[in-house]
Order: structure tokens, then sequence, then C-alpha cells
């Protein structure tokens, strides 16, 4: 039996309609389940302290547990390609991190593209700049003196780094190319600050975090933060850029989702994310954390910071010819 041809129309585009009126209607009831964030680094990294202060925020909020999952291996691309592979229903999230940015680069032949299989939800901050530090035994007392002494002694100065693309190698990497001095990398995995307090090497490009209370203490000089501006942790030190117009270095943090996740499910979490930024019990945790400022985004303008991310680290990456090890 055939339909009236109006008819049949009126019951396709009820059929069409339904699977968005369902996903609609499971965004607003969103979540119903206990939700899995993936952490690609070791429980106590201060990513993982981050997404667990998050995670516990959206729990008290959302009346759903907001489970933490450590996740290592592969400088944290494991994780990114566990979530990239799972169901896209806003039940399993990913911490994302400036590391991610180097590693679209970095990696060749990754089973994912960061850019295009996770989809960007909310921003927790921005702008966590390393701090230059050298033996208070070294000749240069403040940044111009640090980069004569450098032009003067090409390929002498030691640059200890955590590692092949890390934060402090690619950071120090574009000081080199921006400021015109010759700095010889060395990986010191876990090590780099014993090593300069030794005098093995004579500079690093650090974690605020790692170094402050060193720099505090007198045991460490600090000549320089690597951020948009200077520190409130150390207001007295000049950023890189007052004398290297340009430079910038910073890690920044946030959460994504596998791609396909709706678009209701993602609104939901980035206004409940932002919402714990803007708590001031938050903030002040962040800056017990050393210094961090919370820094909230669309996921629109998430996405846009992360391309432009990418594309910064990509040109170092090609100039100073770094490859993954």
């Amino acid at each position: 039996m055939s339909l009236p041809r109006r008819r049949f129309l009126q019951l396709t585009a009820g059929a069409a309609a339904f699977p968005l009126v369902s996903r609609i209607a499971g965004a607003q009831a969103y979540p119903t389940r206990p939700v899995r964030i993936i952490v690609g680094f070791a429980a106590g990294s201060i990513n993982d302290v981050f997404t667990r202060l998050i995670g516990q925020w959206l729990s008290e909020r959302m009346g759903q547990q907001f489970l933490v999952e450590n996740q290592t291996g592969a400088g944290s691309n494991l994780s990114i390609e566990t979530v990239a592979k799972s169901q896209p229903d806003g039940y399993t999230l990913v911490m994302i991190s400036s590391t991610n940015a180097r590693n679209a680069t970095l990696y060749k032949n990754l089973n994912f593209n960061f850019s295009s299989d996770i989809a960007p939800v909310a921003s927790l901050y921005r702008n966590a700049p390393m701090v230059v530090v050298v033996n208070p035994s070294f000749p240069a007392k403040t940044l111009p003196e640090f980069i004569a002494y450098a032009r003067a002694n090409p390929g002498k100065i030691n640059m200890a780094h955590s590692g092949v693309g890390s934060g402090p190698h690619v950071g120090g990497e574009r000081f080199k190319m921006m400021a015109g001095v010759d700095l010889v990398g060395v990986p010191y995995r876990g090590g780099s600050v014993t090593a300069l307090l030794g005098g093995q090497v004579q500079v690093i490009f650090d974690p605020l975090g790692n170094s402050i209370e060193h720099v505090r203490a007198g045991r460490l000089r600090a000549l320089t933060v690597t951020g948009a501006k200077r520190s409130p942790e150390l207001p007295e030190v000049p950023a890189v850029g007052e004398f290297v117009p340009g430079y910038e270095a910073s890690g920044w943090q946030g959460i994504g989702a596998p791609r396909d996740t709706p678009a209701e499910v993602i609104d939901i979490l980035n206004k409940e994310i932002n919402a714990g930024l803007a708590d001031t019990k938050m903030k002040a945790r962040f800056a017990d954390l050393g210094g961090y400022t919370p820094f909230a985004s669309s996921p629109a303008e998430l996405r846009k910071f992360i391309a432009d991310d990418i594309e910064k680290w990509a040109k170092v990456f090609r100039a100073a010819n770094i490859k993954a090890d």
C-alpha cells in the first residue's frame, strides 16, 4: 500500500528530525553517568593536578563523577589517540596542552590528527611562563648581559632541557633563533635543575614552579621569564620580549573531546568549566600551584588558539631541524 505524498513527506520529515531531537534531549540531561577524563601524564604532575581540580568542580556541579584516569606513554600521544577513537558522546574527555601542539609537528606517524580529531572544549590556563635561570656564579647578571656573553662565546654555553621537543627545549631553541645566540642543548631528563646547581650546565629554561623556590632562596639567578609579560610571582624579573621583541614561550592546558561530540554537550561543559575558572577559591588554588592564572575561552576561541600555537612551534621545529628521538 502506498501512502499519499503529503503523508509520506510528513513522516519522513519527522523521522529525519528524530535523531536531532534525541541528541538535544540527551544533551539537556547530560551527564547521566560518570565521565572519564584521560590525562597523558603521571598522577601528581601539574597537568594531572589541574585536571583533578576541574574534575572535582564538575562532579560537584553536575551531579555525576568526573573521574581522572592517567594514561601515560609516547609523550601524551597515547591519551590523545585513546580519546580520538572513543565514542563522541561526552563521556570520555581528555586533558590537552601545549605538549600536544608541539607533538603535532614533532611526531610524523601519529594515528590521529590532533587538530581535527579532538574537539576543543574549554581552556584552563594560558601564558604559563618558564623562567630562564643561571647559577649565581655565572658572569651575566641580566638578560642583555647574557645575550652579549653568549654572542661572544658561541657554542660554549650548555642549556639543559627535559627532552627533545619539550617546552624547555623548544623555548630555548626559539630564543636562540630570535636572540641570535648559539647555545648547546643538553637533555637531562628529570635532573636539569640539579645539573645547573652543580655547575654541569650554565642555563635552563624551566617551568616557573620548578625553580621559583631556588630563585627566592638565592640558589639560582633568574634572568627573565618567557611569558608575554612579567610574572606576578617574580615581578622584578623582566620578560624576554622586553629585550627580544616578539618572543614568547608559554604553556597552556585545556579539556578536549572526540570529534563529533554534540555541540550541545561541549557547550554545557564549557559553561561549567568557565564557571569554575571564575570561582574565587579556584583562582586562589591556581595561584598556589605556581602562579597560574585561569583563562576561560569559548570552544571556537580555543580552536583558533591551538591552531596558532601549532604553527608557532612548527616554525621552530623546521628552522632548528628538531626531530623525535
